[in-house]
């Protein structure tokens, strides 16, 4: 792995120290010149829930103002997680008129 890479992933997991929820874990890895950052759903309620992944891309993880750009698309990515794992929404129109809902 070349420095630059080094020192991105490193500054991820960096910043993914500074964070800790009682619901997810978070790990990081290179991914080519960028970091993928692995967000996965901790007990048993939520085992089967599939994990996350966020690519962080050279111009993200070289920004000047990278731990604001980090925590903007970390919270976005949570956000995202959060929404993916309902099993039904409004949007599920056919369920809802089979339902007579």
């Amino acid at each position: 792995m070349t420095d630059d890479k080094n020192i991105r992933l490193e500054r991820v997991r960096g910043q993914l120290e500074l964070y800790e929820h009682p619901w997810f874990t978070f790990a990081a890895a290179a991914n080519g010149e960028g970091v993928v950052v692995r967000i996965r759903a901790r007990g048993e309620a939520l085992a089967s829930a599939p994990e996350y992944e966020l690519t962080l891309h050279p111009r993200d993880l070289d920004h000047p103002q990278f731990e604001w750009q980090f925590q903007r698309q970390f919270y976005d990515a949570l956000h995202d997680y959060l929404m993916e794992m309902f099993t039904r929404t409004p949007q599920d129109l056919e369920e809802r008129r089979e339902r007579g809902l």
